[in-house]
């Protein structure tokens, strides 16, 4: 080894050790703390899109009509989600990561809290779905500037060693929210009447995120700028306009960026929106469900942990490539076994697809991206290119999957074909991906 290399690994070795680990842990609970708080409310809308909001504020003589209503509304937020990452993610790249996180997390909490204490059609009638839907958009403006400044908070803070591990924690938000969620609908599920509940007890999940959201900003507050943003800072390096610089010289890393987040929204909204009204549909009850998807969505929390650990040793391609392969093997036995209308059935498919399978490529995905952009534009670049992909396929995919089944009486086929294409989109996306495990995030 020659004496250039020795000195590159030398002060490779020294940056890392200006970081002390207990600003690193307080990045990581701030990473994860935060981003299982925006994720809560924003799946909160999507159980309840599918339980919920068709009757209240969707009502027709069609129960299918309403239930399309009301999950177009769930598919509209996505599509604004990326306008959201680019003025946010303008902001993070220019003023720095936590201020960003700080308006992104109040954002989400209030229009959360407002959507508890709105009243339904059959009290003000037209202006109930409107004002849902607009609340509904302000949810997905946040959230499309949350995603990249919480993954940064992690990653730009990690050990180069232990990246993929590091990225995978602000993941798992996605998954304790979505179980917090189903815990406390499920314990109001239980503990009151179903007139009840369906009158005012879905409310309280709503209005309570205020809770959460007064704890995030407490314990974000204590997290300062990351090392990456330091550096730019001190070297005046900020791009002036990052989305131009970003679609100018870097707009293949976006577009693969689209295409790796295609299988792992796909798939990640098929487990946790779209199973729950077909399910629904096949005689389940509907705690029944709920607990089935809160179990699996625990499950998945070691198991993202696990593959962000085994990325930083084999490589993220090999793992995110391998996840989705697993998935187009299991998408056909998952129907099916969803068919038998059996508790355990139901259990084994929701485990082994959200709990195992979507683990492999969900925990991937935030490292993968932010190691694909330089740390000027890094911030707009990973947020375009994964809230783009959210938009064209995530959002859609349970109104698609609603939309298949009926019009094929009732066939689950196309929709397994429409995922298979899903995954080969990302797998193609993420072979000409450069596999930059291991080395410097900004050099």
């Amino acid at each position: 080894m020659g004496s250039s290399s020795l000195n590159h690994t030398a002060t490779m070795a020294d940056k890392e050790t200006m970081v002390p680990d207990a600003e690193r842990r307080r990045a990581l609970i701030g990473s994860a703390v935060g981003s299982t708080i925006e994720w809560y409310d924003y799946f909160l809308y999507g159980t309840m899109s599918s339980i919920i909001f068709a009757k209240q504020f969707f009502p027709s003589d069609n129960a299918l009509v309403s239930q399309m209503l009301s999950l177009a509304t769930f598919a509209l937020a996505f599509l604004i989600r990326p306008i959201g990452g680019v003025i946010f993610s303008h902001i993070g790249d220019r003023i720095g990561r936590k201020k960003t996180l700080a308006m992104t997390l109040s954002m989400m909490g209030l229009s959360t809290v407002l959507m508890g204490l709105l009243p339904n059609y059959a009290q003000i009638g037209i202006l109930a779905p409107i004002l849902l839907t607009v609340l509904r958009l302000l949810q997905g403006l946040a959230l499309g500037g949350e995603w990249g400044g919480g993954v940064l908070l992690a990653v730009e803070y990690s050990p180069r060693k232990k990246r993929g591990f590091y990225g995978a924690v602000p993941q798992t938000g996605a998954v304790l929210g979505l179980a917090l969620g189903n815990i406390i609908t499920s314990l109001l599920s239980a503990s009151m009447s179903e007139e009840a509940f369906l009158s005012w007890g879905w409310r309280i999940p709503f209005v309570g995120s205020i809770v959460l959201v007064m704890v995030g900003m407490w314990i974000r507050n204590a997290v300062g700028e990351t090392p990456s943003f330091k550096k730019i800072q001190a070297s005046r390096s900020s791009a002036p306009i990052p989305i131009k610089q970003t679609l100018q010289f870097h707009w293949r890393e976006v577009l693969i960026a689209i295409g790796a987040k295609v299988v792992e929204t796909s798939t990640f909204f098929l487990y946790a929106t779209f199973t729950i009204s077909y399910m629904m549909d096949h005689g389940f009850a509907r705690a029944t469900i709920l607990n089935i998807v809160l179990v699996c969505a625990l499950i998945a929390f070691p198991c993202m942990l696990f593959f962000g650990h085994l990325s930083d040793k084999i490589g993220r391609k090999k793992v995110f490539i391998g996840g989705s392969i697993a998935f187009m093997l299991w998408i056909f036995p998952y129907f099916w076994l969803l068919d038998q209308k059996s508790v355990g059935a139901a259990a084994l498919a929701v485990g082994v697809g959200l709990g195992i399978i979507w683990s492999s490529y969900g925990a991937m995905i935030g490292t993968l991206l932010a190691e694909a952009f330089p740390p000027d534009i890094r911030y707009t670049g990973m947020s375009l290119g994964y809230q783009i992909g959210a938009a064209l396929v995530g959002g859609p995919m349970p109104l698609i999957a609603t939309a298949l089944i009926a019009y094929y009486s009732g066939s689950y086929v196309p929709v397994v074909i429409f995922l298979v294409l899903c995954a080969l989109v990302s797998i193609v996306a993420v072979g000409v991906a450069r596999d930059r495990s291991g080395l410097p995030l900004d050099e």
